[in-house]
């Protein structure tokens, strides 16, 4: 399995998710700032639109995080990162996983280029409405699943994480608390080290 990584980007997304999975996987350093990227054939076939994270794992290529979240949780079920088809944590594990990629990154968009809310057009509601139903949806804690730890939670952490950084949670203990539940935990950890590197 390759991952195909730049850091500084939503590749720390994927590089968690292989360390909670513990598979084997070899980082590609992909700088996707640069003319050679473009370049780079192996990469581009991968992920046809330049981004990252891309995976590939043997015949199946991929570059949308959350698409690989969803991938190796279920690929590589041993650490149970998703609840089984036919469990009663299935739909809300599903729509948490896609919950940052369809409604926290259009939220957050929204929100730094200053937009009209429109919460009945937008299909992300809010800004404001995004952050009330998460908080509502963590207060329970410690997981978006309650006790259960899943990949969904890692785009969650992540996207607390990131909303931390530009001063977005300011008055929210609940996501706060929840993004240092995440950057405690050891694979993350691991991905943060290897992003270093």
């Amino acid at each position: 399995m390759k991952l195909y990584w730049c850091p500084k980007t939503r590749s720390l997304r994927a590089l968690w998710l292989l360390e909670e999975a513990g598979v084997a996987y070899e980082r590609v350093l992909i700088d996707i700032r640069s003319d050679l990227a473009k370049s780079d054939a192996a990469f581009r076939r991968a992920s046809p639109m330049g981004k990252v994270p891309a995976l590939e794992d043997g015949a199946v290529q991929m570059w949308d995080s959350g698409a690989i979240c969803a991938y190796v949780a279920e690929q590589y079920p041993a650490q149970a990162l998703a609840p089984p088809i036919g469990s009663p944590l299935r739909g809300a594990y599903l729509q948490w996983l896609m919950f940052t990629n369809a409604v926290i990154e259009p939220a957050m968009a929204e929100k730094f280029a200053k937009l009209p809310t429109n919460p009945t057009a937008y299909g992300w509601g809010s800004f404001e409405l995004m952050i009330s139903t998460l908080r509502s949806a963590l207060e329970p804690g410690p997981w978006i699943l309650g006790e259960r730890f899943s990949a969904a939670d890692i785009l969650l952490c992540m996207s607390c994480h990131f909303m931390g950084q530009f001063g977005l949670l300011e008055s929210e203990p609940v996501l706060t608390a929840y993004a240092e539940r995440g950057r405690a935990r050891p694979a993350f950890q691991r991905a943060m080290a290897a992003e270093t590197q």
